[in-house]
């Protein structure tokens, strides 16, 4: 483990609050350290990488998608000059200070922290849920409705709130009819969100409704065994898919006896984002359960920033670090374009390639190992993978092919490879598949992998 150095302020957590608490400390030059987070509690970037459009930010009068907002947000960070690592913090010590923080590659102590973990998506824990998670079970529509096993099948969504209306809306792009199955008598939406899916005809809402388990043939789901929470009676569902959209649990189980929390697990704050502890700010979902929006969230990262600056001010702990020249110009000045704009035509000879057309020319003439990533542009975890994946394919560079296959453009090939989630990563040697990755996986595991079949390994 690397040896510790002490940080102005450290953010634990992303989301639209610890990427705007980033960008503020780091225009302060305080250089800010953020654990985006990787597998616990949910994504980095947050609950937005698994939203469609995001109607309500201000500054997009035509929306923007919620893994494209925390893109920009996260390289609007970096640019000013914030660090950060996507690892879980598994330890955090505020009786000491400097304050300690701990993840499994590192240990890095702090004059200040900034918490913003968030919350994650509750899970219904039905019987058979684990046989079928990830074969027609999912937890985010955006992330996985546009896999071909969903497309033309009936599908369900449970829940009554605003995530509930909008899956169950988006849905209907993808499947042939959608069952919004509301456990009470009325829908918890905004009215604007209940008029849509009211009025949408391939939508249908079952009131009173609960699912007690699911069922499935030939390893994926095939139908729901409902209850009718008002009359007892039971009944069977046929569906492809089952999604949940049934609230969220603030992610503070790290810090429990060492900040107040409130009965539910929310961190209790003063003054908007102070806590219990002097010098530790909460920041987002993890201490708002009213408002619960991109845009108060990201309010009380900059809230939290600005008190971090101060409180390091007050107590001469800060120290400086000024911008570079290259930080003060933006990207779309640089005039750099990317290896895939650089040029329109195939070469077998690169590394780096995209869409089906290379897959099937790579696929029967080369004798690499073949490294296919099967994701969709509103799938936040292909978001958080693609950097991941960037770096271990550079350790390969010139020795194996790496692919990305849209599966919304070329959803036949996402169907012939059977692909019934995304991100998932499949590896070919010799036109046999040698290996597959569902979700997002640790870099080692996925050089592990191309070491194992391309029969090489990277220098140390």
């Amino acid at each position: 483990m690397a040896t510790p150095t002490v940080e102005n302020v450290v953010i634990i957590g992303s989301g639209p609050a610890g990427y705007t608490a980033a960008i503020y400390a780091a225009r302060a030059n305080l250089k800010p350290f953020m654990f985006e987070g990787f597998q616990a509690g949910g994504l980095p970037g947050g609950q937005l990488m698994t939203t469609t459009e995001v109607e309500n930010f201000p500054g997009f009068p035509d929306g923007i998608t919620g893994p494209e907002l925390m893109s920009n947000m996260k390289a609007q960070a970096v640019r000013w000059g914030a660090e950060l690592v996507t690892e879980d913090v598994t330890f955090a010590d505020f009786s000491q200070r400097p304050f300690v923080i701990r993840s499994e590659e590192r240990e890095v102590h702090a004059h200040s922290v900034i918490i913003a973990t968030g919350a994650t998506a509750k899970r219904l824990g039905l019987p058979s849920e684990h046989d079928y998670w990830s074969k027609g079970i999912s937890a985010c529509a955006i992330c996985d409705g546009a896999t071909p096993i969903f497309r033309n099948s009936d599908l369900a969504v449970v829940g009554g709130g605003d995530s509930a209306a909008e899956e169950a809306v988006y849905l209907t792009k993808y499947g042939s009819h959608v069952h919004l199955l509301v456990r009470g008598d009325k829908m918890r939406a905004s009215k604007a969100m209940q008029d849509r899916v009211l009025r949408n005809p391939k939508v249908t809402v079952h009131w009173n409704t609960s699912p007690k388990d699911v069922y499935g043939e030939n390893g994926l789901l095939s139908g729901l065994k409902l209850h009718n929470n008002k009359t007892g009676e039971l009944s069977d569902l046929p569906v492809k898919g089952l999604f949940y959209a049934i609230g969220h649990k603030p992610n503070t189980g790290l810090f429990r006896d060492q900040i107040d929390l409130d009965d539910v697990g929310y961190i209790v704050t003063h003054n908007d984002v102070e806590t219990s502890v002097v010098g530790v700010y909460a920041a987002g979902d993890v201490q708002d359960h009213e408002y619960r929006q991109a845009i108060s969230a990201a309010g009380t990262g900059c809230m939290a920033a600005l008190l971090a600056e101060r409180y390091l001010s007050a107590n001469d702990l800060l120290q400086e670090f000024h911008q570079t020249e290259a930080s003060e110009k933006s990207d779309k000045d640089s005039g750099h374009k990317s290896e895939y704009q650089e040029t329109a035509e195939f070469d077998i000879s690169r590394t780096r390639h995209l869409g089906g057309y290379a897959l099937r020319k790579i696929y029967h003439e080369s004798d690499r190992l073949i490294m296919v990533k099967y994701a969709s542009p509103t799938c936040g975890p292909c978001h958080t993978l693609k950097p991941m994946l960037e770096k271990v394919v550079n350790e390969f560079e010139g020795k194996i092919h790496y692919i990305e296959i849209d599966i919304e453009q070329d959803p036949d090939i996402a169907e012939s490879a059977s692909i019934t989630g995304t991100p998932t990563v499949q590896f070919f040697k010799d036109k046999a598949m040698v290996g597959q990755m569902i979700g997002v996986k640790q870099k080692s595991e996925y050089r592990k992998m191309i070491e194992e079949h391309a029969g090489m390994a990277v220098a140390q």
